[in-house]
């Protein structure tokens, strides 16, 4: 038995299971929050304790693989965007697990693309998909995260990076003043600090300030504040000013995804992947994604040309890692 994880910064995928025939065949399942737990290994003896509760038995796990938040070295990870250390050899020797892989989360979102349906697709821009060429896994969530696929022969070659520490480059001269207020605040600007969860909530109060306006989202000012509730004050009630926050999350994205594309050419497709995007859907399905990620001067034709799709599917990275761990 397999069991494949994707251990986020807001909150973990744990799966037992088996590949079968192409497939990933769940037989155990939980999802955990992260501020629920002080570490890792608290979330897998939960996790465990559930499985034996149902079962009356511990489970047989031959191979793990696991797909953290944060740059891996020596099998383990230090997230980037929570105070946990996974360690694949310590998580094995205090488990009785023979072998466990840590790798990146887009590693595991990269690779779990091979198991995705046509159902699990939306698609924001058809392009013209060329055979073996380069690809792109990008997503927001509480940081955001990147892999790059160049094919090798016979398979994709996946390189995994730290985009969301990148400097965030303005489009705009609205996204140029967020730029000028955050970096008097915190010195270098990240792209994550621009397009996340956080970010977002960011750009609202900004915005909220730009036109002297009290948030009309409870909370949404303090720290921690609420992206869920902005996004949904925007998509259900129509908030105007929730509605523009949203969007100007919408362009800046949109711009870092086709600035990747761009760098590698990837058209083999990009994939937005991550927990924020299927909630948007209907405002990156409006257009304002597409036109920023196209609007790249002489080479806006070939970002026309690059397909590019918003993955439905929560347990992409629970495919990616359970292909590592039987790799």
């Amino acid at each position: 038995m397999i069991l494949a994880g994707d251990v986020g910064a807001t909150k973990t995928l744990l799966e037992l299971g088996e590949l079968q025939h192409g497939r990933w065949m769940t037989v155990f399942g939980a999802r955990y929050l992260a501020a629920d737990y002080p570490d890792f290994f608290s979330v897998l003896q939960a996790f465990f304790s559930e499985w034996t509760a149902q079962q009356r038995s511990s489970p047989k796990i031959t191979r793990a693989c696991l797909g953290v938040a944060g740059p891996v070295f020596d099998n383990r990870v230090q997230m980037t965007n929570l105070p946990w250390l996974v360690d694949g050899d310590a998580i094995a020797a205090r488990f009785g697990i023979a072998h466990v892989k840590v790798v990146n989360d887009f590693a595991a979102a990269a690779k779990g693309i091979e198991l995705l349906q046509p159902a699990d697709l939306v698609t924001l821009q058809s392009g013209e998909p060329g055979a073996a060429a380069p690809r792109l896994v990008i997503g927001p969530g509480t940081g955001l995260g990147l892999a790059y696929m160049v094919w090798a022969g016979d398979r994709y070659l996946i390189v995994a990076g730290e985009s969301g520490s990148t400097g965030f480059a303005p489009a705009t001269s609205e996204q140029l003043d967020l730029w000028s207020e955050l970096y008097l605040r915190q010195g270098r600007v990240v792209v994550e600090a621009v397009v996340s969860g956080p970010g977002l909530v960011r750009i609202y109060e900004f915005l909220c300030r730009r036109e002297n306006k009290q948030p009309a989202i409870a909370g949404a000012l303090s720290a921690g504040g609420d992206a869920a509730a902005i996004t949904h004050a925007a998509l259900e009630r129509g908030d105007p000013l929730c509605l523009r926050a949203l969007d100007m999350f919408i362009s800046c994205f949109g711009a870092i995804a086709g600035d990747h594309a761009l760098s590698i050419m990837a058209r083999g497709g990009v994939y937005i992947a991550g927990g924020i995007a299927p909630k948007i859907l209907p405002r990156l399905i409006n257009g304002g994604f597409c036109t920023a990620f196209n609007s790249k001067g002489v080479h806006s034709a070939a970002l026309g040309k690059i397909p590019v799709f918003v993955v439905t599917n929560e347990k992409l990275g629970l495919f990616g890692a359970a292909l590592f761990a039987n790799a």
